[in-house]
């Protein structure tokens, strides 16, 4: 039964809290046309006698900052900016970025140059939070095969056998899940072990599924989100050989070698592969500025220029050097003197949006008389909810247009999350909730107590990965070409991987 407005608690006074990009908006994209019958009221403090007053905070200058990117973008910024003011600072090194690249090149910095002053500068006001995908490595216990999917919400845990049996799917599907968890044969007779990787590394996990083992589309339905809480889109845009590696279904009667990666595996998978994921090292001596988005790095004569705007001038500092870790398509907005094949090569990196929510509970028994913590949907808008204990839901939405591929599906996928008002958001939020917990007794009128929402239209950086890049894993890469030193300059974007960090330490003190 779908539920009204007012069912859903759309006109219970809350503390509304929305982030875009780090950022706390007000009315963003209040009047976009998709959506311009349902004027947002994002972001705003509720009065009235009945509103739960919870804190509310505005990180920085929410407009100028929203504008600061865009308008360096579309030559505007300087239009307005007026003259740069000097601070009179300088730094042995100015890192653009406070992402895990640029704390780790500002760590390597002073480890190598410890009597250096360093700065870090990033247009966030506050670190990351919310930028990051759910934790990889931990299971769901269960799945909402939603309406969206299957036509009616029908929640199965997965713990015990017999899950399969209770999905709400064809009758052919589940017999198709059963082989493919259970005892998938070999889909590919015949072919060497190295003909088989290069055979996975041309497929998404969506076709291995629908072309190699002929499942049902329900099943395949069924498995389309797996990928979408870790990487930030589904099946249709993750590559068969990387669901191999990560351990999805349907592999084992393949005979891979399982003690090592494929060659055609991503970067992070081999690194998850090998153990090497790794904590970003906190800088002992390198003071982040926050809500500082830098707009111009210029080499001089005898230092570098740092430019950044602090939300009503833009003010310098001076560097014996400068590490861009910021993403790699901004780059050419701030060295507007690179190379022409080095911009290219810059703009081709295009990050992945996320959007995530928090909900506090006024009511958290009735998540836990579900019986369960983390719960991936099949189709809905929010494709995962997972229970923070005492009082805290997160949600997870993956807005990339994941059909067109992560490239073109993120900037699709951008776009839309932009011109999304808050309203959407929040009703689809009470509504997944209600669906998910109304058997237990949840009412998401009363039970809702507080919504933040983060937005980052930029937020997981690319990965070159097989089907959608040819050159990777045996290059040249976009990166290749992105990277080395511009005078007092080098790139260690936050698009570039593993070690361009410490490459670009190493490029500026030969």
């Amino acid at each position: 039964m779908s539920l009204t407005p007012r069912d859903l608690g759309m006109d219970v006074p809350i503390s509304r809290r929305d982030f875009f990009d780090g950022i706390a908006v007000g009315c963003v994209a209040a009047t976009a046309a998709p959506y311009a019958a349902a004027p947002a009221r994002a972001a705003q403090e509720p009065s009235g006698p009945s509103a739960l007053r919870t804190p509310f905070t505005v990180l920085g200058d929410t407009g100028e900052a929203l504008s600061v990117p865009h308008a360096l973008r579309d030559g505007r910024f300087w239009e307005h900016a007026g003259t740069p003011v000097p601070t009179g600072e300088h730094y042995g090194l100015v890192v653009v970025g406070a992402g895990r690249s640029g704390l780790e090149a500002a760590a390597e910095w002073s480890r190598r140059r410890p009597r250096d002053r360093v700065l870090v500068l990033d247009n966030h006001p506050e670190g990351g939070a919310g930028r990051e995908p759910l934790r990889r490595g931990v299971a769901f216990d269960a799945v909402m095969c939603d309406r969206e999917s299957f036509g009616a919400d029908t929640l199965v845990t997965l713990s015990g056998p017999g899950w399969i049996d209770r999905l709400p799917i064809d009758g052919q599907a589940r017999k198709d899940l059963r082989t493919l968890y259970d005892d998938p044969p070999d889909w590919l007779p015949g072919l060497s072990r190295e003909a088989k990787e290069e055979r996975l590394a041309g497929l998404t996990y969506s076709a291995f599924l629908r072309e190699v083992c002929g499942a049902h589309p329900d099943a395949e339905r069924f498995c389309r989100t797996m990928s979408a809480p870790e990487w930030g889109y589904d099946t249709r845009a993750f590559g068969a050989i990387d669901a191999w590696g990560t351990g999805y279904p349907g592999f084992d009667g393949l005979g891979l070698d399982r003690s090592r990666p494929s060659r055609y595996n991503s970067a992070t998978v081999r690194a998850e592969w090998h153990g090497a994921a790794r904590e970003t090292p906190a800088p002992q001596d390198a003071p982040v500025r926050w809500s500082s988005p830098v707009v111009s790095v210029r080499d001089g004569a005898r230092t570098a220029t740092v430019g950044y705007f602090d939300g009503h001038r833009v003010r310098t500092v001076e560097a014996g050097a400068v590490i861009l870790a910021c993403p790699s398509a901004a780059v050419p907005y701030l060295v507007p003197d690179l190379p022409e094949e080095r911009r290219r090569a810059l703009s081709r990196a295009v990050r992945v949006p996320l959007l995530r929510a928090e909900v506090r509970l006024s009511d958290p028994e009735a998540w836990r008389r579900l019986g369960v913590r983390r719960v991936r949907w099949t189709g809905a808008y929010w494709c995962a909810a997972e229970f923070a204990p005492p009082d805290r839901v997160r949600l997870l939405a993956t807005p990339c247009r994941s059909e067109l591929g992560p490239d073109a599906g993120s900037a699709a996928g951008r776009r839309e999350l932009f011109r999304t008002p808050y309203e959407v958001f929040e009703h689809t939020v009470r509504d997944q909730l209600a669906r998910l917990l109304g058997p237990a007794g949840f009412d998401p009128g009363r039970g809702i107590a507080a919504i933040t929402v983060h937005r980052w239209g930029h937020a997981i950086p690319p990965e070159y990965r097989r089907p959608w890049h040819e050159f990777h894993p045996d290059g040249p890469s976009p990166a290749d070409a992105a990277r080395g030193r511009f005078g007092r300059i080098a790139i260690a974007g936050s698009d570039a991987g593993d070690g361009a960090a410490v490459l670009a330490v190493e490029e500026l003190t030969r």
